[in-house]
C-alpha cells in the first residue's frame, strides 16, 4: 500500500453538519469556509450548502462567482450537478439563493426529481456543511433539524447568547432536537469561551431537555479580521495566527466527533427531511 493510500481518510456515509446562530454577525460563513478548507487538506471531500438567503456569500469567501443557484434547479433550468461548483480542490459549493426557501413547496414530481439527482451525489462527499441564515425562520429550523450535528456559533454579546438560547429552545420544543454543539467566537481566550458555554448550558439545562457539547473557541484576532475583510481564508492567509490554530483544533474536534445523531445520516436523509418526504 502506498503512503498516499495509507493516509487517505476512510470513506463513510456523508456527515451532515449545520453551522447556525441565533443572530447575524457572529462569523458563521467565515468559520464554515475555513473549516471546509481544512477538511479538504486532510483529504476529505466537502460539499457546502449556502443556505443563508440574506447573506449568501460563501462563494465570495472562496473568490469564485456563481451564475446558477438551487433555484435554477427548482425552476427546471438545469440539473443539480450543473449548479455545484468547485470552490477549491475537494470543496464544492451549492449556491442556495432563494431556492432553499422554496424546498418546502415543491410538487411531488419536483421532489422526486430532486431526490433522484441527490442520489447521484451519494458517496461523493465525506462532509456536507450547511451555512444557515441566523434566527428562527422555518427554513433555518428545517436545515438544522435535518443535519446530524447542529453547531451553534455564539459570542460574548448578551444578545448573541439570548438569541442562541431562543434558537435552541425552538428547535427543542418544535422539532424535538436534543443535542447541540457550541463554539464560542470572537472571545479573548478559552476561559471566556467556557464561561459563555456554561452560561448557555446552565440556562438550557434548567428549562430544556437538551445536551450542549462544547466544541471549541475562536479568539479575537486581527489576522482573522483582516483576512475576512479582504475576502481571504485565514487558515491560508495567516496559518500561524491564533485564530488559525483555534479553527484547526475545532476541525479536529468535528472530524472526530462522536455526537453525530444516530437516527439521522447521509445526504439522502438530509434532503428528504428538507423537502418533507420523510
Amino acid at each position: 500500500m502506498s503512503a498516499t493510500a495509507a493516509n487517505e481518510p476512510v470513506r463513510t456515509k456523508t456527515k451532515t453538519i449545520s453551522v447556525t446562530s441565533g443572530k447575524g454577525g457572529v462569523g458563521k460563513t467565515t468559520l464554515i469556509s475555513n473549516l471546509a478548507l481544512l477538511l479538504a487538506r486532510q483529504g476529505y471531500r466537502v460539499l457546502v450548502l449556502d443556505g443563508d438567503l440574506g447573506m449568501a456569500n460563501v462563494d465570495v469567501m472562496f473568490g469564485i462567482r456563481v451564475t446558477r443557484t438551487l433555484e435554477s434547479v427548482l425552476n427546471g433550468e438545469c440539473p443539480l450537478r450543473d449548479v455545484i461548483v468547485e470552490a477549491i480542490p475537494n470543496v464544492s459549493l451549492i449556491p442556495g439563493g432563494s431556492g432553499v426557501y422554496g424546498l418546502q413547496n415543491l410538487s411531488v414530481f419536483q421532489k422526486k426529481l430532486l431526490l433522484d439527482q441527490v442520489n447521484e451525489l451519494n458517496d461523493r462527499y465525506d462532509y456536507m456543511l450547511i451555512d444557515t441564515a441566523p434566527g428562527i425562520d422555518d427554513n433555518v429550523l428545517y436545515l438544522n433539524s435535518a443535519a446530524q450535528e447542529t453547531l451553534v456559533v455564539v459570542t460574548g454579546d448578551p444578545s448573541s447568547l439570548t438569541d442562541a438560547y431562543a434558537l435552541i429552545k425552538v428547535l427543542n420544543k418544535r422539532l424535538n432536537e436534543q443535542k447541540f454543539s457550541i463554539v464560542a467566537n470572537m472571545v479573548q481566550d478559552e476561559s471566556e469561551a467556557l464561561s459563555i458555554y456554561r452560561r448557555l448550558s446552565d440556562v438550557a439545562n434548567r428549562f430544556l431537555c437538551v445536551s450542549l457539547d462544547y466544541k471549541g473557541f475562536i479568539p479575537s484576532d486581527a489576522n482573522l479580521r483582516v483576512a475576512t475583510k479582504t475576502q481571504q481564508l485565514v487558515v491560508r492567509a495567516a496559518p500561524r495566527s491564533p485564530s488559525s490554530y483555534a479553527i484547526q483544533m475545532l476541525c479536529e474536534n468535528l472530524s472526530h466527533s462522536k455526537s453525530l445523531s444516530a437516527v439521522k445520516g447521509g445526504m439522502q436523509f438530509f434532503w428528504e427531511q428538507i423537502i418533507g418526504v420523510a
